[in-house]
């Protein structure tokens, strides 16, 4: 007679094992849900988003403060350029114009070290109410180089402007800002088109002009020139800026989220 409820004991610890192994493997699931595509990110931890904010190897420092990200740069390429001439480092770094634009005019500008302190929120989300980007910096490049918006004054294409740009497609604001506005020449050539090549204020990141072997063009990108699916570097999906050969060249309407700070 007591046999049967030894057995009966066996059997509800073996019904107990298999609910927790269950319940154990669908929470690891969750771990690796599919791609969200709804308006919020579903973005890695703090401290990977952290991981692969120090992809940017220009940068003199880059850690976390609370929310944001912080990213210290001297905004100093690292690469040759006509805007070395006349510097400290024109022996090392100067190279005379190599690139295919007849029209080409070096600026009055040269390239200067800076001191730039990027606040990027760790969490980036879609704003309810977009901003547009300003004039100045608005981003940072992998070698710690800042990005410009589309525009050469308010409201005024870069029309003539580009013709100012060095082998590498930047040059020096007025302030001797070194920066880009379209594609990073050296940069694509270094890491490839298809790379992560940075990220803008709001904390979204921006790629190459190439995606899944196949040129981006504005019409595979939203009006604030980006789209939203699984990257490299974000495998679950988020929002993403594109550099496009044509103008936007980087950002359209504004920031997808809310941006950041940057501080000299």
């Amino acid at each position: 007679m007591n046999k049967i409820p030894f057995k009966l004991s066996l059997l509800s610890l073996l019904i107990a094992f298999l609910s927790i192994s269950i319940a154990c493997q669908k929470a690891d699931g969750d771990s690796t849900s599919p791609i969200d595509t709804t308006g919020n990110n579903v973005n890695p931890s703090s401290s990977e988003m952290l991981t692969i904010y120090k992809k940017i190897y220009g940068a003199t420092d880059v850690y976390l403060d609370g929310n944001f990200v912080v990213v210290k740069t001297k905004d100093f390429p690292d690469h040759k350029s006509p805007y070395f001439k006349g510097t400290a480092w024109e022996s090392t770094k100067y190279e005379a114009y190599t690139g295919s634009n007849p029209q080409f005019a070096i600026n009055p500008n040269r390239i200067s070290e800076k001191n730039l302190t990027f606040r990027f929120p760790v969490n980036p989300q879609e704003a309810s109410s977009k901003s547009a980007t300003p004039l100045g910096s608005i981003g940072i490049s992998l070698n710690g180089v800042v990005l410009f918006n589309q525009y050469a004054g308010p409201n005024q294409p870069l029309t003539n402007e580009i013709n100012s740009f060095d082998q590498h497609n930047g040059h020096p604001a007025p302030g001797n800002e070194y920066h880009y506005h379209v594609e990073p020449m050296y940069l694509t050539g270094k890491v490839g088109k298809d790379a992560l090549l940075g990220f803008l204020l709001d904390g979204f990141p921006v790629y190459g002009p190439q995606e899944n072997g196949k040129t981006v063009s504005n019409a595979d990108l939203d009006s604030y020139h980006g789209h939203k699916h699984a990257t490299t570097e974000f495998p679950k999906g988020i929002y993403h800026y594109h550099f496009t050969n044509e103008a936007p060249y980087l950002n359209g309407s504004g920031f997808f989220g809310t941006p950041g700070t940057v501080s000299r």
